[in-house]
C-alpha cells in the first residue's frame, strides 16, 4: 500500500497544469492563432496551428469560448483567481492594459502572459490590446473583435523563466497584474514591478529558447535606448532571406519597406493578406509578425514599423520551423516595394 501512494505523490509532485493547450483542452508545446477580423461571424473566428496540424486550420470555437484554446490556456490563472493556487505565479503585461488608460511610452510596445509554477510554464504572446480582461473568467474584450489578432503559446520548462524575465526586463515590458512567489526568478519579479531595465549597452538581447519538447525558438528583445526598428534594425541581421513584415496599418508615420544597401537584407512591408480565401488589408489586421521570402523564419512580434516605435522597447518570438513559416509566407497577397521602386503596393505572383 505504501509504495503505491508514494508513486501517487510522486506522480502529482512531477505534474504541471501550466501548458499551452489546444481547443481540446490537451497539452502542446506550442501553437499560433490568428484571429480573424470582423465578418458575418462577430469577429470571434480564428485560424490555429501547432506542431500536428501542419499548416492553418479554422477552428470550430470562438475566441472568446469557454472551451477555446485560449480560456483552456488560461484555465490556471482563472482559477487561481478564486482558489489562490499554491506554487503558481504570473505576470500579465500590455502597453494597452484593461484599464482606460495607455502604458507609459517609458515601458515597451509589448503584449502578453507568463504564468508558471515549478515545473512548467507558458510564454504567451499577442497583439490584442486589454486582454485578458482584469481577474475575471470573462476574458476576452469585445474591442478585440473589429481587428485581426495574433496569438502565440510556447511551454517552456521553468528554467527557461530566468531568461524570458530577463529579455521582458530588455522590453521593459508594462506590468498591469501580477502575483510571483518571492522564490521564484528574480527577473521576473523585476518585471512584475516595473523596476528593472537595462543601464548599459548593448540595448538589445537576442537569446535561444528552448521548448519543454525541446524546439528551439529565438527571443529578441529591444529597449527604448535602442532607438532602430525592431525588424530593419535588429533582426534582418539574424535571418538569411528578404524580410516581409506584417503591422498595423493606421500608423501616423509608418516605416517606408527598406532596400538599404546597408542592410543585410530588404524589409517590405505587408500590405494584405488572404485569410480564408478573403483578402484583408493592414487597416483592419492589428497583428505583428514577419517571415523570411524562403519560410526560413518566422517571427510573432510586438512592434509595429512606425517612427515613433523606434524609440520604444519592444521585441519578437521566432521559429526555424519550415512548416510554420511556409504557412504565413502563403498568406502574403500584397506587399510594398521599396522608394526606390516607386513605393508601389505589389500583388506577389502566386
Amino acid at each position: 500500500m505504501t509504495p503505491t501512494i508514494s508513486v501517487g505523490l510522486l506522480f502529482k509532485a512531477c505534474y504541471s497544469d501550466v501548458k499551452c493547450r489546444n481547443d481540446q483542452g490537451e497539452d502542446v508545446d506550442w501553437y499560433i492563432v490568428y484571429k480573424l477580423p470582423i465578418v458575418k461571424d462577430g469577429g470571434l473566428s480564428y485560424l490555429y496551428m501547432d506542431e500536428s496540424t501542419g499548416g492553418w486550420r479554422l477552428s470550430r470555437e470562438k475566441i472568446n469560448s469557454e472551451t477555446g484554446c485560449l480560456a483552456n490556456t488560461l484555465k490556471p490563472l482563472l482559477d487561481f483567481y478564486d482558489k489562490k493556487t499554491e506554487g503558481f505565479g504570473y505576470v500579465l503585461y500590455s502597453d494597452q492594459p484593461p484599464s482606460s488608460d495607455p502604458a507609459p511610452s517609458s515601458f515597451g510596445h509589448s503584449k502578453g502572459v507568463v504564468m508558471l509554477d515549478r515545473i512548467s510554464g507558458l510564454w504567451l504572446s499577442h497583439s490584442t490590446p486589454k486582454f485578458p480582461t482584469y481577474r475575471t473568467r470573462e476574458f476576452w474584450p469585445n474591442s478585440g473583435n473589429a481587428n485581426a489578432q495574433m496569438f502565440l503559446c510556447v511551454t517552456f520548462p521553468y528554467q527557461q523563466f530566468k531568461t524570458i524575465g530577463l529579455q521582458l526586463t530588455y522590453i521593459h515590458a508594462f506590468s498591469f497584474d501580477y502575483d510571483i512567489p518571492k522564490t521564484f526568478h528574480k527577473e521576473l519579479r523585476c518585471v512584475a514591478h516595473g523596476s528593472c531595465y537595462p543601464k548599459n549597452k548593448p540595448w538589445f538581447s537576442v537569446k535561444r529558447l528552448i521548448s519543454t519538447r525541446g524546439h528551439n525558438f529565438t527571443s529578441f528583445a529591444k529597449y527604448t535606448r535602442f532607438g532602430d526598428d525592431l525588424y530593419s534594425g535588429l533582426i534582418v541581421d539574424h535571418v538569411s532571406q528578404n524580410l516581409y513584415v506584417k503591422s498595423w496599418g493606421k500608423m501616423r508615420k509608418p516605416l517606408a519597406s527598406n532596400c538599404s544597401s546597408e542592410l543585410a537584407h530588404h524589409v517590405y512591408n505587408v500590405k494584405e493578406v488572404k485569410l480564408q480565401r478573403k483578402s484583408f488589408s493592414d487597416t483592419v489586421d492589428h497583428s505583428k509578425w514577419c517571415v523570411t521570402s524562403d519560410g526560413g523564419w518566422t517571427c510573432i512580434a510586438d512592434m509595429n514599423r512606425e517612427v515613433s516605435q523606434m524609440g520604444r522597447g519592444g521585441g519578437a518570438i521566432c521559429t526555424e520551423n519550415t512548416k510554420v513559416g511556409e504557412a504565413f509566407w502563403a498568406l502574403i497577397s500584397n506587399f510594398e516595394q521599396c522608394k526606390e521602386s516607386h513605393s508601389k503596393v505589389h500583388e506577389r505572383e502566386l
